[in-house]
């Protein structure tokens, strides 16, 4: 899985706040509807314990290169990691 840092989760934060499909899903949540979306104690927006990434080009092409340039290989299902 792939760690982010403060800084990415930083920009993801504000680019949740500017996203149309994320703000309906936090007016829901505001109004106490039950989802499977949270926001958790860091303000990050979460569906089942993931982030919600924005649809920003800039910051699904980051997560991408880091995906790529990292040495193990896995899916977001499995239990285990595959060395490349």
């Amino acid at each position: 899985m792939l760690k982010l840092t403060n800084d990415f989760l930083e920009e993801v934060v504000e680019k949740q706040k500017t996203d149309a499909r994320l703000l309906k899903y936090k007016a829901l949540i505001e109004q106490g509807k039950k989802l499977y979306v949270k926001i958790d104690e860091n303000g990050v927006m979460r569906c089942r314990g993931r982030v919600c990434v924005p649809d920003v080009p800039e910051l699904r092409i980051m997560i991408l290169e880091e995906g790529h340039r990292s040495n193990l290989s896995i899916h977001p299902g499995l239990r285990r990691c595959t060395k490349i």
